[in-house]
């Protein structure tokens, strides 16, 4: 039992062992995607949006109308998140949900008024976002990419 223990605790302290948190490349990416919802929700809290639900305009102020299957597969988000995200946005008079007039079992989803309004307010968050990160153009679009292709490799492989 006390050589299993020291096993443990030399093994612990291996500098070679893959199983360190600071050599985790998904708690980095864990601990950036927090910090990154934390430096948003102040700006989005002006446009009174969630972090989803401001992914969701942007969506939407991108391309008008979708049904929500397809903003699903858009936003990576499952129909038990996104219904519920979406009855929010039409409380608040930015969307419209009504029955597609070809196919009534899907659901589309729209602007209002309000809704394509609150894009002007919205147009100055990327640039904000962009000076909290302190990185070029160039590192961010690095990042972005390198970010789609672990989601790529990730997710073509389930």
């Amino acid at each position: 039992m006390m050589n299993r223990v020291k096993t443990v605790m030399a093994d612990s302290q291996d500098s070679h062992s893959d199983l360190q948190l600071d050599k985790q490349v998904c708690f980095s990416l864990y601990s950036a995607s927090n910090a990154m919802v934390r430096t948003y929700r102040p700006l989005l809290d002006k446009l009174d949006l969630t972090y989803l639900q401001y992914i969701v305009m942007m969506v939407l102020w991108e391309v008008k109308c979708v049904n929500v299957k397809t903003l699903g597969e858009k936003v990576h988000l499952d129909s038990g998140t996104l219904t519920p995200l979406l009855k929010r946005l039409e409380g608040k008079g930015l969307v419209l949900r009504r029955r597609s007039e070809i196919d009534e079992r899907v659901r589309e989803i729209s602007l209002t008024e309000e809704g394509k309004a609150l894009k002007l307010q919205a147009e100055s968050v990327p640039a904000e976002m962009m000076c909290k990160a302190h990185m070029s153009i160039d590192e961010l679009i690095a990042l972005k990419k390198a970010c789609d292709i672990l989601l790529h490799n990730l997710t073509d492989n389930v």
